[in-house]
């Protein structure tokens, strides 16, 4: 099981999102650093745990309020060694090839997306394989049903983002993440959303999860460099 953290950054900062209430978020208060200045957090992680991805949401670009170009190109070229994921609101392919780092992998989020004939030209135009994000608030999906009713179309990377299970430390959708597990084979399913601890990433294990995204848990110090080491070391 692979465990990627996150970023998610907002007016040049690192925030801490809270139930997917964008306007709500404030700068990031974490016990590996005390700064929210992107770099110095993502040297804190990495000084954590040496994580290969990093998830980056580009919560101006998602919002369509600015975005944050130069810094991510910035982070990409300082940590090659990260394959980047990066969502950032893409809804074209014009804002797509504006990232054509070799270790930037963009995320196609459902609620960005308003077809799925821009779904498939959004991936045919990536240079790298694209991640689709199924992106939920509680049980209300935002985007295209098609997405839900055609597993065809799930890459072979897939993160089932419950947007109002960021940052609410309330565990994550377990039944969601099993039923899509169910139907999917040849897609490697991501959690995004209420990570706790150890626990939680045990229960996800169990139900075969392939990865999950975490910020939360990483900064308030529930997952420690030991929790981390010890668990990924039994995976």
């Amino acid at each position: 099981m692979n465990i990627i953290p996150v970023l998610d950054l907002m007016n040049g900062q690192v925030v801490h999102a809270k139930h997917g209430n964008r306007h709500e978020y404030s700068p990031i208060k974490s016990v590996l650093t005390d700064s929210s200045e992107p770099l110095a957090v993502i040297h804190a992680l990495l000084t954590l745990y040496s994580f290969k991805q990093l998830y980056i949401a580009d919560i101006n670009a998602i919002e369509k309020t600015g975005g944050h170009q130069k810094i991510i190109f910035e982070i990409a070229n300082q940590f090659p060694q990260l394959e980047i994921w990066l969502d950032a609101g893409f809804d074209n392919e014009v804002s797509m090839k504006s990232f054509p780092s070799s270790n930037i992998s963009p995320v196609l989020g459902s609620e960005s997306l308003s077809s799925i004939q821009q779904y498939r030209a959004l991936s045919s135009a990536s240079s790298s394989f694209a991640i689709l994000s199924l992106d939920y608030r509680g049980n209300k999906f935002h985007g295209a049903q098609e997405f839900l009713n055609d597993v065809s179309l799930w890459p072979r990377r897939l993160i089932v983002m419950t947007l109002n299970k960021v940052g609410s430390n309330t565990g994550p959708d377990l039944t969601k993440l099993a039923s899509i597990k169910q139907q999917s084979k040849q897609s490697n399913i991501y959690a995004a959303g209420g990570i706790r601890g150890t626990a939680d990433l045990e229960a996800l294990k169990t139900l075969g999860i392939d990865g999950a995204l975490i910020a939360s848990a990483l900064h308030n110090g529930s997952l420690s460099a030991i929790n981390l080491s010890e668990f990924l070391s039994n995976v």
